[in-house]
């Protein structure tokens, strides 16, 4: 998928860990893994919002956009 989630760098500059990020998130562990991994489909905008009050960054810091191999049909 050409939207990820990119967590770990942000975890590292506050210094927080996966368990401590998802209890003050308000998610499981699992999740975060979801999302770090890059299997996540979706994100609700609570979550995403809770991840940047956490964080304290904008959705930029943690989403990152890259091209779809361009041999791909168009919404797919």
């Amino acid at each position: 998928m050409p939207v990820t989630v990119e967590l770990d760098v942000m975890l590292a500059r506050r210094k927080m860990s996966v368990g401590d990020f998802a209890e003050a998130v308000g998610i499981t562990p699992a999740n975060i893994a979801v999302l770090k991994n890059g299997r996540a489909r979706a994100v609700r905008f609570s979550t995403l919002d809770a991840i940047c009050r956490v964080l304290e960054c904008q959705p930029g810091d943690i989403l990152r956009w890259t091209p779809a191999d361009r041999s791909e049909p168009h919404g797919h």
